[in-house]
């Protein structure tokens, strides 16, 4: 069974930077295409970015383009998000999903039954 963890959410001002990481564990993490999603309140969850199971495709929400950058280090079983000029439109509860077979562009579209998925991790953003 594959478990995903968040970590790194908290609190921020408008303009500060925060790194998130997902570990995943109970598989190798190296076979996995990765994304994070997010959930504002009284919002559909939604895409924020993915990479491929080798870091070499990545594809990014327009909302979040040029400000948050993907990674991930197969060697330990790690995703981070490195989110910069953060707005208070980004506080959402932020979670990590993986796939098998998808490319980050198709994470995009993932069903949630397709994958795994985090518990999440709240991120705050204040003006």
């Amino acid at each position: 069974q594959v478990h995903l963890l968040e970590f790194g959410g908290g609190l921020v001002r408008a303009g500060d930077s925060l790194r998130l990481a997902c570990t995943l564990s109970g598989r190798p993490f190296s076979v996995y295409s990765m994304a994070w999603f997010r959930q504002a309140p009284g919002q559909e969850r939604s895409f924020v970015s993915a990479i491929s199971w080798n870091g070499g495709d990545k594809n990014y929400a327009d909302s979040v383009k040029g400000r948050f950058i993907i990674s991930r280090d197969n060697a330990k079983n790690a995703l981070y998000l490195q989110m910069s000029s953060m707005e208070p439109k980004d506080k959402a509860v932020y979670y990590c999903a993986a796939a098998l077979g998808l490319t980050a562009k198709a994470m995009r579209d993932m069903a949630y039954e397709t994958g795994y998925w985090g518990q999440g991790t709240q991120v705050t953003v204040s003006s």
